[in-house]
């Protein structure tokens, strides 16, 4: 047992052996068997084949060779010698490349499997790449966009901050952690909801490098980034009846207000509102029309009233429709552009997505409509997730006061009961005799 110069602390040995045997359970029709390879390293082994066939008349299993100068011993002989030699070649190169070594890492090897990356940004290539491959079969373009921001990010981290191409796996600890996380705010100014998104894409790849096996355990398991509290980013209400009452000139504006007032009154976000069709509405017996549709980001089901106002927008641009979509929408990129620059026009501070938080908030919660019916319009697979849109205004506590003062209005109401009565009274009895010392 080897102690560990830094701590004295025994450090164990990694075992590693190579025995070669023949197969004496098949014999083949000229009476050899198949030469085969056992890589033992670490209490796991892996068999690896040969194309090598032996003699089991001159096979020495003591030796692990065959005896003689038969053209056969010799060819086994040089066989045996060169697998060693390989053997052993593979297992030094992955020792230094990952730190440790693993009998399964050696057979990939010998069998010619590519190596999987044993650096941070490789690796996070590699899954770029294979994520992109399945854009709009199973994984959608937004997504692959923000995986490619994350990349961008560590990225220039790795080479601004750490001075480096790139940075071995095993070389992943909590300080790298935390100074990504430092970088990401500090330097890339980022806001504690993106840094969590970041952060939780470099333990992803951290999970990927255990499971390819160029990891043996992985250093931030433990680590858990901290996801800040949501709140609703709904728009004051003063805001949205500006924007409602008041029209612009642009046409390029005029439409991303409509679309927004729309998404307000409906719920949808931009991904949703972007894949709305014809055949997403439909009319209920009682003459009421309704939106249906799996949402994107959840794919739970989402049913929606339609309004008046929505039902005037969808009419207004009825003639712009294209495959039979409801909406001809603009790009997120140019959409989100026009939508900053619409709120400059208004005075105020806006993003598309405050138009969803205006239908959680204003639309529904306000105006009293039960939280399990606004998760099931919104299509949230959890209450817990409405409940982020429950703002109470001031309105709404001003109404459910003045309707418990009707409701109270011309009933007695009783606040304590006889028995409690009884009990504070003996209660102060007691305390004014002893007080006064007469319970003494």
């Amino acid at each position: 047992m080897k102690k560990d110069k830094d701590n004295n602390t025994p450090k164990r040995r990694s075992t590693f052996a190579i025995l070669f045997y023949i197969n004496r359970t098949k014999v083949r029709k000229d009476g050899t068997c198949q030469l085969l390879c056992k890589v033992s390293i670490d209490a796991e082994w892996e068999q690896i084949g040969t194309k090598v066939s032996v003699n089991p008349e001159i096979w020495n299993p003591e030796k692990g060779r065959a005896d003689g100068r038969s053209a056969n011993a010799v060819t086994v002989n040089r066989a045996i010698d060169s697998l060693t030699a390989e053997i052993n070649e593979h297992y030094e190169d992955i020792r230094h490349s990952l730190g440790f070594v693993t009998a399964e890492l050696v057979k990939n090897a010998m069998k010619g499997i590519g190596r999987k990356p044993s650096t941070l940004l490789a690796l996070f290539r590699e899954h770029n790449e294979e994520f992109h491959k399945r854009v709009g079969v199973d994984r959608t373009k937004e997504s692959y966009e923000s995986y490619l921001n994350s990349y961008r990010h560590l990225s220039a981290f790795v080479t601004g901050k750490r001075d480096m191409e790139d940075v071995p796996l095993r070389a992943l600890d909590r300080a790298f952690y935390d100074d990504f996380e430092v970088f990401l705010g500090a330097d890339r100014g980022l806001k504690p909801k993106s840094v969590h998104e970041h952060l939780y894409r470099l333990k992803k790849m951290t999970m990927r490098a255990v499971s390819q096996g160029t990891l043996r355990r992985d250093p931030y398991a433990r680590l858990h980034p901290p996801l800040p509290r949501r709140k609703s980013r709904h728009m004051r209400l003063d805001d949205l009846k500006l924007l409602m009452e008041k029209q612009i000139d642009a046409p390029n504006l005029q439409r991303v207000r409509d679309w927004f007032i729309f998404s307000t009154f409906t719920g949808l976000a931009y991904a949703d509102l972007k894949q709305l069709s014809e055949d997403d509405i439909s009319q209920a017996p009682d003459g009421t029309w309704w939106i249906h549709v799996n949402r994107q980001k959840t794919g739970s089901r989402s049913a929606i009233r339609l309004l008046d106002i929505p039902m005037r927008i969808m009419e207004k641009y009825r003639d712009e429709r294209q495959d039979g979509k409801i909406f001809n929408l603009y790009s997120r990129t140019y959409l989100i552009k026009l939508t900053r620059q619409l709120g400059k026009e208004y005075g105020f501070c806006l993003t598309f997505h405050k138009a969803r938080h205006n239908f959680g908030t204003h639309i529904t919660l306000s105006m009293g409509v039960p939280i399990e019916t606004v998760s099931r319009m919104m299509g949230h697979k959890s209450i817990t997730t409405t409940q982020i849109y429950a703002q109470v205004t001031d309105r709404k506590v001003d109404e459910d006061m003045k309707r418990l003062r009707m409701q109270a209005s011309g009933s007695e109401i009783t606040l304590i009961d006889e028995s409690m009565d009884k009990a504070m009274e003996k209660r102060r009895k007691y305390n004014f005799r002893n007080k006064t010392g007469n319970g003494l």
